[in-house]
C-alpha cells in the first residue's frame, strides 16, 4: 500500500481513484494529477514506482493545501464564526444545518436521532419515565 502524506492508498483501484483518499483530492483533482505526472489513470495505484509516488508527494505539497493544513483550516474557519457570533458560527455551535436547509423535517444528519419533547399522556408511561 503506497503511504502519500500520512495516507495510505488502496493497492486495488486505479490511481485517479486511489488520489481521491487523500482529504482535499477530489475527482477532478485527482485526474489533473494523473495528466500532469503523464501517469494513466487506469494504472493501479500498486504499479506506482517510488518516482511516481515522489513526484505525487512533491505536486500535493507545492500546488494544494490538502490533509492536515486544510482540515486545520476549516476548523479555524469554523471557530472564527462562532467567535465573531456570526448567524453561521450560531447554527455550528448549536449544530444545526448552516446552510439554510429546513429543519422541521429532515436535518437528521446535524440534529441527531429524535428526541420527544413534551407532556406522556399516559399514566403507566408516565411513572415509568419519571423512575429513569
Amino acid at each position: 500500500m503506497p503511504r502519500i502524506i500520512g495516507v495510505d492508498i488502496p493497492n486495488d483501484k486505479h490511481v485517479d481513484v486511489a488520489l481521491t483518499y487523500i482529504y482535499g483530492i477530489g475527482p477532478t483533482r485527482a485526474a489533473e494529477m494523473c495528466k500532469r505526472l503523464r501517469v494513466d489513470p487506469a494504472m493501479k495505484a500498486s504499479e506506482l514506482t517510488e518516482n511516481h509516488i515522489g513526484e505525487i508527494v512533491r505536486i500535493l505539497q507545492d500546488s494544494y493545501m490538502v490533509e492536515g493544513d486544510l482540515r486545520r483550516q476549516t476548523a479555524q474557519n469554523i471557530r472564527r464564526l462562532i467567535a465573531i457570533g456570526s448567524y453561521r458560527g450560531l447554527r455550528h455551535r448549536r449544530g444545526l444545518p448552516v446552510r439554510g436547509q429546513r429543519t422541521k423535517t429532515n436535518a437528521r444528519t446535524r440534529k441527531g436521532s429524535k428526541k420527544t419533547v413534551g407532556a406522556i399522556r399516559d399514566r403507566s408511561a408516565r411513572k415509568m419515565a419519571n423512575s429513569d
